[in-house]
């Protein structure tokens, strides 16, 4: 996600860097260069000249021409000032809990992936808590209904359709009642699109928005059109109050434009945004982790709401003790990728990590992890559970059973020993012991026992 991006301003912030010192003239150069990036990573023309205007400004208010590392000055002030113009955003949903139902309109372009967001937009919903209903009002693209029923029953959500009518006012508005009688707390309308703003599109949004009275609604963009995304949202929003903005496809070859432009120039937030094609590629929008992202910086926050989301505490803290112990098996590192697995794409995982995204291209692929995995489970128990016994011929059969080579097994072989021995030597210096104390023992004392007995003293603490 962003990579071009990244990557030009990293070049740019090396170059301040290697001149120590820089003069008036050198933090002008600095700034043209930083505008010729943004415009060229698709950025509103109006939004790239304030943007590089307002960092100037506040660059020199901070004397960035007497500190010793003015690239760091330079890199905080380009980051609070992307900040500044990709936020606020007030995060979630606000929730009209009198009307008994929050009525949530999606609109958009077809091609923006407007009713696969609706449908991951119910699932985010059904994780927090929620009972969330998808009403199929798309009659106008062959299928729409039927790929929103599809999604419904694979994420166990129900879908509203109504085949006794075509027209989409009546199918939201009879909805919402069918939504308040099933007790269900949001209603996530799926609107048709065009494939441009035209008349019969708008009066057709209008007429739903009168039936349904929605409590929000959100437009659905295509990230990768940068400024034609921020075009489109302005002409939606010209005759369609909108309250939220959703970037989709921020996982593929997007320049970044769009997420920059779109607060400055629409003035509606960016509420969430799409970084894949699975169901729960789906983040709430934060301006901080997406300027830290497009820095190269990670994004540390993001990194643990997805860990808290789908990393269970039990099996994380047995692992953690199992390592602690020694006693740490392939079985168990199997346990660990599936769980990196359910967590999206492992590259943007690893981008998310601070400095992890300063390695430029990251040779590390999703097929990676199922490499690894299938040469795990093509061993038998207890080769997982004592790697020495695989000896050469136990590796032609592991190889021959997985699809792989005996390299990839001898490499998967070595680095695992190599991460059995480092955690012995941090487990003999006490350092894990300190680690695992500050990270989970503090946590689980105030849950509960570990097998009737206190998690302190079974790794030796007070």
């Amino acid at each position: 996600m962003l990579e071009s991006l990244t990557e030009s301003l990293r070049n740019i912030f090396r170059g301040v860097q290697s001149r120590g010192k820089v003069t008036d003239a050198d933090l002008k150069a600095t700034m043209r260069e930083i505008r010729r990036v943004l415009l060229e990573a698709d950025v509103h023309f109006q939004v790239a000249k304030d943007f590089c205007k307002r960092v100037e400004e506040r660059a020199l208010g901070q004397e960035v021409l007497k500190s010793l590392r003015p690239e760091q000055v330079i890199i905080k002030t380009v980051h609070d000032t992307l900040v500044e113009f990709m936020g606020p955003v007030e995060p979630g949903i606000p929730f009209n809990a009198q009307r008994g139902t929050t009525v949530i309109m999606m609109c958009g372009l077809q091609g923006s992936g407007k009713t696969t967001t609706c449908a991951k937009l119910a699932l985010f919903l059904k994780k927090k808590g929620n009972n969330p209903l998808l009403v199929a009002a798309d009659l106008q693209r062959p299928a729409a209904v039927d790929q929103l029923a599809v999604l419904g029953r694979q994420l166990g959500v129900p879908v509203y359709v109504d085949p006794d009518t075509r027209r989409p006012p009546e199918v939201c508005e009879r909805a919402v009642k069918h939504a308040l009688a099933q007790q269900c707390n949001v209603t996530v309308l799926d609107t048709a699109g065009r494939l441009a703003i035209d008349e019969p599109l708008m009066r057709e949004l209008a007429e739903v928005r009168r039936a349904a009275a929605p409590d929000q609604v959100y437009l659905v963009c295509d990230g990768m059109l940068g400024q034609d995304a921020v075009a489109s949202a302005e002409g939606f929003n010209r005759r369609l109050p909108l309250d939220g903005i959703i970037l989709t496809k921020l996982d593929g070859d997007t320049r970044g434009g769009a997420a920059i432009s779109v607060k400055a120039v629409v003035g509606k937030p960016i509420k969430f945004i799409g970084v894949g094609e699975k169901p729960e590629a789906l983040q709430e929008f934060r301006p901080q982790g997406m300027a830290e992202r497009i820095l190269g910086f990670g994004d540390v926050v993001g990194l643990v709401e997805k860990v808290q989301e789908h990393v269970n505490q039990e099996q994380a803290e047995a692992a953690a003790r199992k390592m602690f112990e020694g006693t740490f098996s392939l079985d168990d590192f199997l346990g660990q990728l599936e769980m990196m697995e359910k967590m999206g794409s492992v590259k943007d995982l690893l981008k998310m990590i601070p400095g992890m995204g300063a390695l430029g291209d990251l040779e590390v692929e999703d097929h990676d992890l199922g490499r690894l995995k299938g040469i795990i489970r093509s061993m038998t128990f207890q080769e997982r559970t004592r790697p020495d016994l695989v000896d050469a011929s136990r590796r032609r059969r592991i190889a021959k059973g997985s699809g792989t080579t005996v390299v990839d097994v001898n490499a998967l072989l070595k680095q695992f020993r190599e991460m059995s021995k480092m955690m012995q030597k941090l487990s003999g210096s006490g350092m894990l012991g300190r680690m695992y104390d500050h990270r989970l023992v503090k946590q689980r004392r105030k849950r509960q026992k570990v097998r009737g007995m206190n998690l302190g003293k079974v790794l030796g603490h007070p």
